[in-house]
């Protein structure tokens, strides 16, 4: 939105806003047109306590005040404020906006979306019931980006162990495995209802989200009359180029 250009500096620019409803906003970069009342609507919020009675927000150039925050997805954040509207797209972006501006409205409305609360509700609650989660994604990436030199694909070794009776044949199934096995990186078990297909899907979209190019397949042993196969372990393969 294209501003008239004005340039009120340190008092000047305290006077201006005290003495007018409307304000002039350089969010990095991207440029709005409010009023005081609509920024200070929820009293606990961030963007409320920035244009208090006695603000002390820095100005740009052109004497807009300015928040150094990407403001790519502020116009959604700004237009609940003005209309109670909630966005149609980039729910989880303006989501991450709305918790960094404490918009504690905003915020519970948006965690009641299909989107966001499917992602919350579902999806996050059934992680929380896997041990170490967080941490093995953490593993998982630090072990590829270690084995990643002069190749095109890291290849690491999972096992996937659901129930209690699984990690029961743990030490007989690490045994069967011809892979390295001080690299194999181990979930479960837990205790909710999404199936192994469902926690492998998980792994992908998380380590994915990171930016990284990621495929999952099902280890499928050499079969031998002499020892035992399990299905337990997967193959994660990241793709460099």
């Amino acid at each position: 939105m294209s501003l008239p250009d004005y340039k009120p500096t340190g008092k000047q620019a305290s006077s201006a806003i005290s003495q007018s409803s409307v304000v002039q906003l350089n969010v990095g970069g991207y440029l709005f047109s409010t009023t005081l009342s609509t920024l200070r609507k929820h009293p606990d919020s961030k963007v409320a306590e920035l244009f208090a009675a006695q603000p002390k927000p820095c100005t740009d150039a052109q004497g807009r005040f300015f928040i150094d925050r990407d403001g790519s997805h502020f116009g959604a954040v700004l237009e609940f404020l003005r209309s109670g509207k909630l966005p149609t797209e980039k729910i989880q972006e303006v989501y991450k906006e709305a918790v960094h501006y404490n918009i504690t409205p905003l915020i519970k409305r948006l965690e009641e979306t299909p989107e966001l609360f499917g992602e919350l509700v579902g999806r996050q609650q059934f992680l929380c019931r896997v041990p170490h989660y967080k941490e093995n994604i953490e593993v998982l990436i630090r072990i590829a980006r270690a084995e990643a030199v002069a190749t095109r694909h890291s290849t690491i070794f999972i096992c996937v162990l659901q129930t209690e009776e699984d990690l029961g044949f743990y030490d007989n199934a690490i045994k069967s495995l011809e892979a390295d096995k001080e690299s194999v990186v181990t979930f479960g078990p837990w205790k909710a209802a999404p199936s192994v297909r469902d926690l492998l899907d998980c792994v992908r979209m998380d380590i994915e989200s990171r930016g990284y190019k990621v495929s999952v397949e099902a280890h499928v042993p050499e079969r031998s009359f002499l020892s035992k196969s399990y299905d337990f372990f997967y193959k994660l393969t990241f793709t460099w180029w």
